[in-house]
């Protein structure tokens, strides 16, 4: 028996339905089931919350989430391979998991959960950063979602949670710290999953803010911080040059010395630009 619950440890799990985990598919399972509980405990207010998971593999998180209160699990899962054991689960749990078999960059999930919703996972590492600027860029803000709970390779949870004047700190972090509040919950070496990946990774919580830190049009903040990063090592009057004609008056306006370069301005700056970018 397992530490969580009666089903067998993942191991056996993963040798009963012969999961060798496919590269092509970013994965890496987490088999610790104390560590996947933990991860649970990390989301938030479980037994209120419906739950979005991606990639949930065999089912270690899910298990955790489920053990830990979750109202509702809505797992998607690209490969066709972990459905038994994600049944497996379902059967363990009566009512509280649906999975649906896709592609979670295809999937809308809102028609299977009710609020307040929260997203939890374990990443496939080929598309956690996609998903992540999705769900920090949707139309409307406040989003879906109350909070997202996400392992990342410990590179990407570093650039989200960065600062300005660290080496990390670039678009990721202004799109996350724009409208969340995010730290870095637990880190976690190769060893802890199976196959061990060539890199540490980390699990980043983001809570959504009511409305985001400061006044900015998204499209106008995403443009300016997109080229003044795509250019990271040129000051920001030739690497803003091509967005207006008059950019140094603009970043004076602003307070911005226009030979600063992009990482060493704070997100409240690039909003103040993005504001002076459409007057």
């Amino acid at each position: 028996m397992s530490a969580i619950d009666s089903l067998p440890p993942l191991r056996e799990v993963i040798a009963a339905h012969d999961l060798r985990a496919k590269k092509s598919l970013g994965q890496n399972f987490l088999l610790d089931l104390n560590l996947t509980a933990r991860i649970a405990r990390s989301v938030g207010d479980l037994e209120g919350s419906d739950i979005l998971e991606i990639g949930p593999g065999p089912g270690g998180l899910t298990r955790g989430l489920l053990a830990e209160g979750a109202r509702r699990v809505l797992a998607i899962e690209k490969d066709a391979r972990c459905l038994p054991a994600l049944a497996e689960v379902a059967a363990a749990y009566p009512g509280r998991l649906e999975v649906i078999n896709g592609d979670a960059l295809e999937v809308d999930p809102l028609a299977h959960l009710t609020p307040p919703i929260r997203i939890a996972a374990n990443l496939p590492y080929n598309v956690g950063t996609e998903l992540l600027v999705r769900w920090l860029t949707p139309p409307d803000w406040p989003p879906f979602w109350q909070s997202l709970t996400l392992m990342f390779q410990k590179e990407v949870a570093e650039r989200i949670v960065a600062k300005p004047g660290s080496k990390t700190y670039g678009r990721l972090a202004i799109l996350a710290q724009w409208r969340a509040e995010a730290r870095i919950v637990l880190s976690l070496p190769p060893g802890a999953f199976t196959p061990p990946p060539n890199v540490s990774s980390s699990v980043v919580h983001l809570t959504a803010l009511p409305e985001p830190r400061y006044p900015a049009d998204p499209k106008v903040l995403e443009r300016v911080v997109a080229t003044a990063f795509n250019q990271r090592r040129k000051m920001l009057r030739a690497s803003l040059k091509g967005l207006a004609p008059d950019i140094e008056d603009r970043l004076r306006a602003c307070g911005i010395a226009p030979t600063d370069r992009a990482e060493q301005i704070s997100l409240e700056g690039f909003c103040a630009l993005a504001r002076q970018m459409e007057s």
